[in-house]
């Protein structure tokens, strides 16, 4: 694809449209051909920010683009995605992939039968930082990881602007702070370790009184025996240390990467202990994440664009926005039950 991708945007439900759009708007490689949503006064009032048009119907929006970005409540996901590849259009859905594993059936089944290109946003596989950490495990400089915790939050539950959306509403989000904000960090360790074999998880509702969760902590086992902490909070004023992985020969600790430390925490970002020579001792990383620098939820449609333009687009596809929400419900079968669950692959 040598033009410059026609890119539409299917909702601003969510609030990562608007770095999306602006993303287009600025690609020398893209043209934004348009905003759909449900919500007409909604969409008609982004179009007018992005001077674009706004499109009541959507499958004009569809017939008149390339590429659909999708950033709708998410129960939406399914209905939205099979529209679009009904009429050809490549799609970049948000996270979490659907509320459902028949919808991630459904988002399948239409990307498949289409034929086309397929992304799940997850803009922390975008960031040099996160590459940089997962290297060092995965090269074995830190020799055999035992343990990482991961904390990832924001104070946003506090702001009744926030819970008075879609977000806090369980029948269109499918659930609260651990899947809004716990499926970064599930894609996370399956990028560092594969799937998971086990999950057990408690969640609670109990401090902002909402019908989903805002605070949550899921522990995963992994074949290789290593354990992850996944604790995620609509409530957090601040924080700094965000991924800590732990293993025989080193440590190393991220913070910045996500919205409770980004604005607390300080340089160097990513701090690694090495027990060997040459240098035994902490080390600190120059490189700066992008989630502090700016332009971290931009990444998704710019890579999705470079995506299309080289014809192929396997990075972060099907596989990864249902592997990640897998493991975020059968983390929500364990708190439901107090029990272990296994997390069979395809399972219900």
């Amino acid at each position: 694809m040598n033009d410059p991708v026609r890119f539409g945007i299917l909702s601003f439900a969510h609030y990562h449209a608007n770095s999306w759009a602006q993303a287009i708007v600025d690609s020398p490689k893209a043209s934004l051909s348009g905003i759909w949503d449900g919500d007409h006064q909604r969409g008609q009032e982004a179009a007018k920010r992005f001077e674009t048009q706004f499109w009541p119907d959507l499958d004009g929006l569809l017939g008149a683009s390339d590429a659909a970005g999708i950033t709708s409540e998410t129960v939406n996901h399914a209905t939205l995605v099979e529209a679009g590849a009904a009429a050809g259009v490549h799609i970049l859905c948000e996270k979490p992939m659907a509320t459902s594993l028949a919808d991630a059936d459904r988002i399948e089944r239409a990307v498949r039968n289409s034929g086309v290109m397929f992304m799940q946003n997850f803009p922390k596989r975008f960031d040099p930082i996160n590459h940089e950490l997962v290297t060092l495990a995965q090269s074995g400089q830190l020799g055999d990881i035992g343990l990482v915790r991961i904390r990832h939050g924001h104070h946003h539950g506090l702001d009744p602007e926030f819970t008075a959306q879609w977000y806090a509403d369980p029948a269109l989000s499918g659930g609260g702070t651990l899947i809004d904000e716990g499926v970064h960090a599930a894609d996370f360790l399956r990028w560092l370790f594969g799937d998971p074999r086990s999950v057990q998880a408690r969640i609670s509702s109990a401090l902002l009184k909402l019908e989903v969760e805002d605070s949550a902590a899921a522990v995963f086992t992994f074949a290789g025996g290593a354990i992850a902490e996944v604790a995620t909070s609509w409530s957090i004023v601040a924080a700094e240390q965000s991924i800590e992985i732990y293993g025989t020969e080193g440590t190393a600790i991220l913070s910045g990467v996500d919205l409770a430390s980004r604005d607390h925490a300080h340089p160097p970002y990513l701090r690694v202990f090495r027990t060997g020579s040459p240098e035994p001792g902490w080390h600190g990383s120059s490189t700066i994440p992008g989630f502090v620098s700016g332009g971290f939820h931009q990444q998704g449609p710019l890579r999705f664009i470079e995506c299309l333009r080289n014809g192929e687009c396997d990075e972060v596809g099907l596989e990864a926005g249902r592997g990640s929400l897998e493991m975020i419900l059968a983390a929500y079968r364990a708190a439901r039950i107090g029990a272990t669950q296994m997390i069979n692959r395809n399972s219900a």
